[in-house]
């Protein structure tokens, strides 16, 4: 059997998801950031999810999302309704899981072309 590496092209993926850092590519990031199929937003100011409010959708909103994956650490947490609401009365889907699983899905859905946000804490 052949064995061959093949890396995604056209968009920033997540390689590897640890305790307290989440690799992109060939970086790892060790502080809470907003990741696109084009971009990354490093240093995304929030620490925890009972510190998201409805402040922090507009950060989110500027990278013009299809669907936002929120990645909550190592645990899945919901944070609050006035951030989630942020993005519902756009008419924007959030889903909320934690960042292994957020990973996942983000690699999943920037790899079929969909303009995917995901929102890792760190």
């Amino acid at each position: 059997m052949d064995l061959s590496l093949e890396r995604p092209e056209g968009y920033i993926y997540v390689r590897r998801v640890g305790a307290r850092g989440i690799t992109l590519i060939d970086r790892e990031i060790t502080r809470s950031f907003l990741l696109a199929p084009d971009r990354a937003v490093e240093d995304w100011p929030v620490t925890a999810v009972e510190a998201l409010d409805a402040s922090h959708v507009e950060a989110v909103l500027a990278l013009r999302p299809e669907l936002v994956v929120l990645g909550t650490g190592e645990r899945q947490a919901f944070p609050a309704a006035a951030f989630m609401a942020g993005f519902l009365r756009k008419g924007i889907g959030i889903e909320v899981m934690d960042n292994a699983a957020a990973a996942r899905t983000y690699n999943l859905l920037a790899g079929e072309g969909r303009r995917v946000i995901a929102a890792f804490i760190l």
